[in-house]
């Protein structure tokens, strides 16, 4: 799977940042040819609420515990990653791989906005 430039990353974080999340999700599902994913706030029943987010395949949707994790990059690009993966066939990835899937774009725009500052 092929993965968006640096600076693609980057436009994607930020329009998270700038609560843009449904945009930056189009944005991801174009490149990934992939239906995007609906995002809402609140919880599903049986979940705990200490999850920040939860993405159920069967809705193609991702649950945000609240409007701070709407916003959120990092826990946005995670529960994504689950969107991803269920779409290819091949749910069972990791926590640690949605980490490291959204750990990648947050390393991008931080390069991408350091270059910017000097």
């Amino acid at each position: 799977m092929s993965e968006p430039d640096d600076l693609t990353k980057a436009e994607i974080v930020r329009m998270i940042l700038d609560k843009k999340t449904e945009n930056a999700l189009e944005q991801l599902s174009e490149f990934y040819h992939l239906s995007t994913p609906q995002i809402v706030v609140g919880t599903i029943k049986k979940k705990r609420r200490t999850v920040y987010a939860v993405y159920v395949q069967a809705e193609q949707k991702i649950y945000a515990l609240n409007s701070t994790i709407f916003y959120d990059p990092f826990v946005i690009l995670h529960e994504y990653y689950h969107h991803i993966r269920s779409k290819l066939g091949a749910h069972r990835g990791s926590e640690r791989h949605a980490n490291i899937f959204a750990q990648s774009f947050i390393d991008s725009y931080r390069k991408i906005e350091k270059a910017r500052q000097n």
